[in-house]
């Protein structure tokens, strides 16, 4: 079991690596991923964007450098240089895919799809959201059961479940979580729609959650 999860692991990366470009692609064209079924997009790449685009200015200051020390040797320089352009793509291609893999509420289907890039991709039905807040954290702890996508180090979103979902990882671990905390652009647009939507379905009000829930 453990070999074949290895051989597995160049597979998995390769994918991730392509979806990364895929994204690119999908940001140059103003496009996005799975909101085309009448869902509502909430984005919650704005806090990690001046980030990303620091991180990848970085690298090419560094593939600069290293191209110039490296400029008597031709061979080692071509190829140095490729992997260094392709450090940058990948890092904006990180950020294009937080951009055009948005969260996506979709009322008609009852479920709330939470994201976060090519990462992370959870879909929770709407009856099985017992309640949703506007929570800004900035640390979190890794807790069994709990599921932390912090953007820009951050989450803005408390969900907690009447039942779990299942979370799969990176590398197919799968494990079932109760409570998702997401980060979003517009944190109280988002509580607002899902508890619409909530109640369009369920037909009646939910009860008043208390002045927390507009905070």
């Amino acid at each position: 079991m453990r070999a074949s999860r290895v051989l597995a692991v160049p597979g998995l990366v390769v994918r991730h690596e392509l979806r990364l470009l895929g994204s690119l692609w999908l940001w140059a064209v103003r496009r996005t991923h799975g909101t085309g079924g009448g869902g509502t997009a909430f984005g919650y790449a704005r806090g990690q964007g001046a980030m990303m685009f620091g991180f990848a200015f970085v690298c090419v200051i560094e593939s600069v450098m290293v191209s110039v020390l490296l400029r008597d040797w031709p061979a080692v320089h071509h190829a140095v240089l490729v992997l260094d352009v392709y450090t940058v793509l990948i890092v904006i291609g990180l950020h294009a895919a937080s951009v055009v893999r948005p969260h996506v509420l979709d009322a008609a289907a009852g479920t709330l799809r939470v994201r976060r890039a090519v990462h992370v991709d959870v879909s929770i039905p709407l009856e099985r959201i017992a309640s949703v807040r506007r929570e800004l954290r900035a640390t979190h702890e890794r807790t069994d059961g709990e599921l932390d996508l912090a953007v820009g180090s951050q989450t803005s979103v408390t969900l907690e479940l009447s039942g779990p979902v299942v979370h799969v990882a990176f590398f197919g671990r799968r494990r079932e979580v109760g409570v998702v905390r997401c980060h979003a652009d517009d944190p109280a647009a988002l509580v607002r729609a899902v508890d619409r939507a909530r109640e369009g379905r369920a037909g009646t009000p939910y009860p008043d959650r208390g002045p927390w829930s507009s905070m």
